[in-house]
Parts: structure tokens; sequence; C-alpha cells
């Protein structure tokens, strides 16, 4: 690989490196949900800025390798109920494809998850259920359209398991209608490092279908850092692809939200 792409890799991991110790002063509990595809039926508290970021990711499809980074999730709790969400994933090329550019902005969106049915997620009883939906933004050096999403998220946990299952359906920036479908599976919360999985199958229509299996775990280092890591085996576009996942979340609280007077 070029020195000059290599030096900006390193460039951006270490500032996205840098950005998380900082943080260890400022945070408040970690409640995001990587390493994973899909996510779960809670959203971040009012006034919270909660941060997923993933510095060191590394991707291989096709025969070509990639690094994702930095890839990160911004989701803002703006009401009791809702929060926005925006993502973003540079993929950087370690080795030149033909018709392909060395570095793209990928996976761009902003949404909106909004809790439908308030359960086990928000501390209340029975299933929780969110919706979470908006569009899809034109990538950089990628699908250069708008698309649309559309997800619906259940999740319920006992002491030992917990389960969410997502929904969706997307207008791809292609223009074709898509389907997503997944599970995620955790262990006990009660273990200091938290095994987790996910399954997942995509099918846009009048294109080929993908099939995802993740392990990985969750780790929660303190009230204000979760560390997250996982190995990500898939058949993507007819081709076999492989995903190491690494990262951690915080959040900040950006104001207090007042009460009603009693």
């Amino acid at each position: 690989m070029p020195t000059r792409s290599s030096s900006r890799v390193r460039k951006q991991t270490a500032l996205a490196w840098l950005a998380a110790v900082l943080a260890f002063g400022w945070a408040g509990a970690a409640q995001a949900y990587r390493p994973f595809d899909g996510t779960d039926a809670s959203v971040a508290e009012l006034g919270t800025l909660e941060v997923e970021a993933g510095p060191v990711q590394w991707y291989r499809h096709g025969g070509s390798d990639y690094l994702v980074t930095p890839a990160a999730v911004l989701n803002l709790g703006f009401s009791r109920n809702l929060e926005a969400i925006v993502d973003f994933n540079p993929f950087v090329g370690l080795e030149p494809v033909p018709g392909e550019r060395r570095l793209r902005l990928l996976g761009t969106d902003a949404l909106v998850k909004w809790v439908l049915c308030r359960g086990v997620l928000q501390g209340e009883r029975g299933l929780s259920v969110a919706f979470e939906g908006g569009p899809l933004l034109p990538e950089i050096h990628g699908e250069g359209r708008f698309g649309a999403q559309a997800r619906t998220i259940f999740s319920y946990a006992w002491p030992a398991l917990a389960l969410h299952f997502n929904e969706q359906v997307d207008l791809a920036r292609s223009g074709n209608i898509a389907l997503f479908s997944g599970v995620i599976v955790e262990g006990p919360r009660k273990l200091t490092i938290r095994p987790v999985a996910e399954l997942f199958a995509a099918k846009e229509l009048h294109a080929g279908a993908d099939y995802s299996a993740l392990l990985g775990a969750i780790w929660p280092v303190s009230e204000a850092v979760t560390f997250d890591a996982g190995a990500r085996l898939a058949r993507e576009d007819g081709a076999r692809a492989i995903e190491a996942r690494l990262g951690l979340t915080w959040t900040s609280s950006l104001w207090t939200p007042t009460r009603a007077p009693e």
C-alpha cells in the first residue's frame, strides 16, 4: 500500500483513540449496541449524546482487504422515547481494486428511533418495541442516490439471556426494495465479559442475498466506557466476507432534563 495512504490511516486511527481516551473524563453510562449490524429496542437518555466508535476494523471481501476506520454511530436522545442517529463508515482499500476508489464513505444515513412500547429495556415489564427509520444518504464514491429505511425491533431480556429481533425493509440507493431479518443474542449481563452473537439474512430484489454470522463479546470496563469485539463470517454478493470488529461506546450528557414541579 502506498506510504501516503498508510500515513493517513495511522493518523485517523490515532485521532479516534485519542478522542476515546479523552472521553473517559466526561462520559456517562454506555448504552449503545456495538458490534452488531442490528440494534435493540432502546434509545439514548434524554439530553445524552451516545457515541459508538470503531477505530480499528478489518474487512475482507472477494479477495480485497479494507480498513473501516473510524466507523461511527452517533445517537442523540432528544425526547423521552426518541433518539436521532447518524451513521458513517469510511472504507480504506489496502490495495488497488479496478474501478473502485481507495477511500470511500459508505453506510451514510440519518435516522430516528422511537420506542413504541416501553418494556424490560426501559426498566418496565413486558416486550420492548421500537421503530427506526429515515433517509439513506448518498455515499461518497459509493451509491450516489438517496434511499430510505424502516425497521421494527423487538427486545426481551431474562437474567441469563436477551434477544433482539430486527425486521427491516429498505428502498435501497439502487432503487430496489431490500429486506433484512436478524436476531441478536446476549449472554448474562452479570458476567464481566458478556458473550454475544448475531445472525442475519438480507436480500435486495433483483440482486443476490447476504447471510451473516457474528460472534463477539461486550466488556463494560466501567460505568463510563464499554469495549466490544466481534468476528463476522458472511456471504455477500456471491463472495465470502470476513470482518474483525473492535470498538468502544461512551456517552456524554449535553444537558440535564428539567423536571416538572410536583
